[in-house]
């Protein structure tokens, strides 16, 4: 099948332009590809052969070496291919659409739009009774303000073609790199010839999908090549509404609507979209540099975690910080709604109705389990009895830790990564409150150290066994000897990590505790060795207390 990926709004010394790569060898195949060439240079407009693994672009002026082996197509003769019926391209390429994948991700954009109401809910149950409302409209504005912004500017910054750069003179699509600046997508970040191509971008040409230019029924190969564009557009949509909501929980009950609602337009168009750009667009600079973010531990918590924290900080605390949570049925209901949003959010990132959404679901679901356990336990262990604020809290961590590691690491590991992070995000949020820093309803010790901690164990847990596509992390991969052999040298250099031989010869008890365990000491060498290890210890009292040695510890 020809896989025809198009930039109508491209121009090239005022000819159209556009690309196109065969998928496979098949007669078919070969003849379409005649045929659409053929037409191209029929109607003097220009083609660029791009090599994809990085090798510069060549113009193609003769259809030959594309087309045909010895002039023939095994037995199709070229002129007969040139005489093939030029195919209806809308309809050869609406033929790429998987109609189930296209209704899982109309199911999971639902899923996760209502995810946001969900966190008005649990942000609004949680915040005094004076302030439930005002805490709800500032998660449910985002849906108004994010979508406007999105249509003219925002997803153009986060997924548009790249504004590239060479020689230090930034240059638009319009002009073809010598060098093209985009992966092929086949690769894996694995793939030792992944990062030769392109150092990656940060942000995309702000032109490429003005008011939805271009965004419509006809798939993109590079980001989603089974659903139709304008459904991908909405999915990723949905995500950049709930990040500024989640945020909100950090200065909640101290900020002005207003400046909060301009916030908004501005976080959204300076972080959220060169991050999402950095990191899941097919030539960010993250994602050539090998992260792996299935589903936002990064462009999502990370970023408005950490946002929360600034923002908390640059406000100042409440003049009382009590807490007392207005109406907990919300919190438990938000919380709902967040978990049954998150089978849509994670399993969702797939972007495909297949293996890897089904492994995300799982995980999605043991991560969140085993964190609002461990949640509890940490709660009865300080004293607290079961509160269903914590039950909810912990859930929502073991969601934002799974999250960036979803369709990338198996069960156990969900049910791990759960633990430990609902265990550091509990011990954070509990050191925070015998701080100044007023981080209202924990939007940063949950999502901002949350989602760090679930990029870190992705790096630890992710398995190819599980995404082919990935790599093997720290647990799985013997190349990561590599990295826990420089963090021993980094130790050593600081503090040395070898003990000299005479502690050695001694013994690590003596030498290291000035302990022992029931060793009787006849001779003078020993005791010249533990005085010549032992720091601050006088041989003379070793002498003197010989006799008192014999059975009994040092």
């Amino acid at each position: 099948m020809v896989a025809l990926s198009q930039y109508f709004g491209a121009q090239h010394g005022g000819k159209a332009r556009f690309g196109f790569h065969i998928q496979d060898g098949s007669v078919t195949s070969r003849i379409m590809a005649a045929v659409v060439l053929e037409f191209i240079l029929a109607q003097d407009m220009s083609i660029y052969y791009y090599n994809m693994t990085g090798a510069s672009q060549t113009m193609i002026t003769d259809l030959t070496p594309f087309v045909s082996t010895n002039g023939t197509f095994d037995g199709v003769g070229y002129e007969a291919a040139l005489n093939t019926p030029m195919p209806d391209m809308e309809t050869s390429v609406l033929t790429l659409l998987n109609s189930g994948d296209t209704a899982w991700m109309l199911t999971a954009t639902a899923l996760v739009l209502l995810m946001t109401p969900g966190v008005a809910f649990f942000y609004g149950g949680m915040v005094r009774h004076k302030n439930v409302i005002s805490t709800i409209m500032q998660s449910f504005i985002t849906m108004g303000i994010v979508t406007v912004i999105w249509v003219f500017l925002g997803f153009s910054l986060a997924f548009g073609n790249d504004i590239k750069y060479e020689n230090g003179a930034a240059y638009a699509n319009g002009q073809v790199p010598a060098q093209p600046n985009y992966p092929d997508p086949s690769q894996s970040p694995s793939d030792p010839n992944y990062f030769a191509s392109s150092h990656g971008s940060i942000f995309g040409n702000p032109k490429t999908y003005y008011f939805y230019k271009d965004v419509g029924a006809a798939p993109n190969s590079n980001l989603a090549p089974t659903i139709p564009f304008v459904l991908y557009s909405l999915f990723q949509l949905v995500f950049a509404i709930i990040t500024p909501a989640l945020l909100t929980g950090g200065f909640a009950e101290r900020v002005k609507f207003s400046s909060l609602s301009l916030f908004v337009v501005l976080w959204h168009l300076i972080v959220y979209c060169p991050l999402a750009h950095s990191v899941w667009h097919y030539n960010g600079i993250l994602r050539r540099f090998g992260t792996l973010d299935f589903a936002g531990g990064t462009v999502v918590h990370m970023s408005s975690g950490w946002a929360s924290f600034a923002g908390s900080w640059f406000l100042g605390p409440r003049k009382d910080t009590s807490n007392t949570p207005a109406n907990v049925p919300f919190v438990l209901l938000g919380t709902a709604m967040l978990w049954f949003g998150w089978f849509g959010f994670n399993p969702g990132s797939a972007l495909a109705a297949g293996p890897a959404a089904a492994q995300a679901f799982c995980t999605t679901n043991m991560a969140a389990a085993s964190a609002m356990i461990a949640w509890l336990l940490v709660d009865v262990a300080r004293g607290y009895k079961a509160r269903a604020t914590g039950a909810c809290a912990g859930a929502v961590v073991g969601l934002v830790v799974i999250t960036p590691a979803a369709g990338y690491v198996n069960v156990g590991a969900a049910l791990i990564m759960g633990v430990v992070g609902s265990v550091v995000c509990h011990t954070v949020a509990h050191a925070v409150k015998s701080t100044r820093f007023d981080d209202t309803l924990d939007s940063f010790s949950c999502h901002g150290v949350g989602g760090t901690v679930g990029i870190l164990m992705t790096g630890l847990f992710a398995t190819l066994e599980v995404y082919p596509g990935g790599f093997d992390g720290g647990f799985y991969n013997k190349k990561a000897f590599l990295f826990w052999h420089h963090i021993v040298m980094i130790t050593d250099l600081i503090l040395p990590m070898r003990v000299d031989e005479a502690a050695e010869s001694i013994g690590l008890d003596v030498s290291q505790h000035g302990e022992k365990l029931g060793v009787h000491v006849d001779d003078e060498e020993f005791l010249a060795k533990i005085n010549a290890s032992v720091k601050g210890v006088q041989a003379s009292a070793y002498n003197a207390n010989r006799a008192n040695l014999p059975g009994v510890g040092i």
